[in-house]
């Protein structure tokens, strides 16, 4: 037994060896495509697993001077601070209000413009439809912001303007809190729409045109068409933008509304990403500003992880 057992690993180690070796030649003689690849290899080290070390110090009572390993080690301290603050579900509200209500009216209107530009003829119409639905996604964050001010104006705003021409009273738009929201989201729609649908035209430019020839055939109008044969070829695509939408339900920009927040709809406008700026940069509070922060990812994580699984179990189609 010992004599066939020491042949076998004999035989298994020079077998491991060859396999080894034949995917170093193999790697080698497409180091082209590993090239290619290594920049964003390199992006994604850097600036994202390497900052990771520093996760730590929202375990620790963070002084610069100190460094990470000098500061105090505190454990969960800051994350029970946060949760027994009186802000916690003023946050988590207004972070989970924004991000749902964008997730529920922005969502199906990049299909639904998909949809309807894939059956509309090419022509001028076409393109020029495709033009000013897309220009938005290239104007800047601040550029946006300033637009939307300005329309919003009491006193100069052109949508006030219109309003008034029906006789009805200037709304403050940015300044009560009630509106923020549907501001904040409505822009966003705008801006996102029309690039949005790039993914989903792609999708359905890879429907067979002999699906389409079978169903004619069979008798179907256009709408049996759009609901029988084109939704089922985007559907998973759709899953997964699905997917990794609901995973940074929690992780929305800071940026745009930072630049629409005032002291006047800071109620509605405060969310946990403005708040870890506010915290960390503004009031020196690294460590509790981090476990903020990390208490976001967490919870991005774990809705990432339930919705691919209930994706794969309903569907078959998930992210892994």
């Amino acid at each position: 037994m010992d004599l066939n057992t020491t042949s076998e690993t004999q035989q298994k180690v020079p077998l491991r060896s060859r396999s080894i070796t034949t995917k170093l030649r193999k790697s080698l003689q497409n180091w082209q495509l590993y090239v290619f690849v290594l920049p964003a290899f390199l992006y994604f080290l850097i600036f994202h697993y390497v900052p990771m070390y520093g996760v730590q110090i929202a375990f620790k009572d963070f002084i610069p001077t100190l460094g990470i390993w000098g500061s105090e080690w505190v454990g969960f301290e800051h994350f029970i601070r946060f949760f027994e603050s009186y802000y916690f579900w003023d946050l988590l509200k207004n972070t989970l209000g924004i991000s749902v209500y964008e997730l529920i009216v922005g969502f199906p209107l990049p299909i639904i413009l998909a949809l309807a530009l894939n059956e509309a003829k090419d022509g001028l119409y076409k393109r020029f439809v495709q033009t000013v639905t897309y220009a938005p996604h290239f104007i800047s964050v601040v550029v946006i912001s300033g637009m939307i001010i300005s329309f919003l104006s009491p006193s100069t705003g052109l949508i006030n303007h219109i309003i008034g021409l029906f006789g009805m009273d200037p709304i403050p738009f940015m300044e009560d809190p009630k509106w923020f929201k549907t501001v904040y989201v409505m822009s966003g729609v705008w801006q996102s729409t029309g690039w949005g649908t790039i993914i989903y035209l792609a999708a359905l430019a890879g429907v067979s045109p002999q699906h389409h020839e079978a169903a004619i055939m069979d008798g179907a109008t256009r709408l049996q068409r759009i609901w029988h044969v084109n939704i089922p070829a985007i559907l998973p695509t759709m899953i997964i933008l699905l997917i990794m939408n609901v995973g940074n339900i929690l992780g929305m920009g800071f940026e745009k509304i930072l630049l629409l927040q005032n002291p006047l709809n800071k109620e509605s406008s405060n969310v946990i990403a403005t708040f870890v700026y506010e915290s960390g940069l503004l009031n020196a509070q690294y460590s509790f500003s981090a476990a903020v922060g990390l208490f976001n990812s967490v919870i991005n994580a774990i809705l990432l992880i339930i919705v691919n699984k209930i994706a794969q179990k309903t569907s078959e189609t998930s992210l892994w």
